[in-house]
């Protein structure tokens, strides 16, 4: 049970982190008027801290001293993430020509399954 309500907790820091990404994104673009792959960047990195935070905090309840190192593993893994995803995609659209909506449904599951997962063995395990 403990499982579900962690998986749950960081499915909902998740989403805020979908309202941060392209939040950020927009107006880094839109109003500052900065190039799109660097706007893009900037957004999945705050999105990236900022889950971080969360899931410190509220998800896993971490009391690790070593917050940078813990960081960087939450960060890495959560790069591996964006590659299965971007993966996925190409495979399943690209590739397979399946609806590019449908391989990004699947993508979204796979990568939420391998960060919660990988966080909670590697980077917040106790």
């Amino acid at each position: 049970m403990d499982l579900l309500i962690k998986f749950i907790k960081f499915g909902t820091v998740g989403f805020s982190g979908v309202i941060v990404d392209f939040g950020t994104t927009f107006i880094v673009k839109e109003i500052l008027k900065v190039q799109k792959y660097i706007a893009n960047t900037l957004g999945f990195t705050l999105a990236a801290t900022s889950n971080y935070i969360l899931n410190r905090i509220w998800t896993f309840r971490s009391k690790d001293p070593k917050i940078l190192l813990q960081y960087g593993k939450f960060f890495t893994i959560s790069v591996v993430g964006l590659i299965l995803n971007n993966s996925i995609v190409y495979l399943l659209h690209g590739r397979i020509n399946f609806n590019f909506y449908f391989a990004k449904a699947v993508a979204t599951v796979v990568v939420t399954l391998w960060n919660f997962f990988a966080n909670y063995k590697f980077t917040f395990k106790k």
